[in-house]
C-alpha cells in the first residue's frame, strides 16, 4: 500500500484510466466483429458504413495511446482491404 499521497492519487488516477482503456478497447473489438461479421455475410455497404466508423475509432485510441499507431495502422489497413476486395467481388460476380 502507498504510504505518500501523491502515490495514493496515483493509483486512483491508474484505476480511472485502467477503466477507460478497457471500455474503449472492448468498443473496439466489437466494432471489429461487426465488421467481420458483415463481410462474412457480403453486405459491402454495411461493411463500408462500419470500417468508417471503426477508422475513425482506431485513429482516436492511437491517438490517446490506447492502442500503438502501427496497431490502429495495421488493422485499417487489412480491414479496409478485406472492404474493397469485397467490394469489387460484389460488382463483379
Amino acid at each position: 500500500m502507498a504510504n505518500l499521497s501523491a502515490a495514493k492519487k496515483s493509483i486512483r488516477q491508474d484505476k480511472k484510466r485502467r477503466i477507460s482503456n478497457l471500455s474503449h478497447k472492448s468498443e473496439l473489438k466489437t466494432l471489429m466483429k461487426k465488421l467481420n461479421s458483415f463481410i462474412e455475410s457480403n453486405k459491402a455497404d454495411e461493411a463500408a458504413s462500419i470500417l468508417s466508423l471503426l477508422t475513425s475509432k482506431l485513429d482516436k485510441a492511437a491517438k490517446k495511446n490506447i492502442i500503438k499507431r502501427h496497431n490502429a495502422d495495421r488493422k485499417k489497413s487489412r480491414l479496409s482491404s478485406k472492404v474493397a476486395k469485397l467490394k469489387a467481388n460484389k460488382t463483379n460476380p
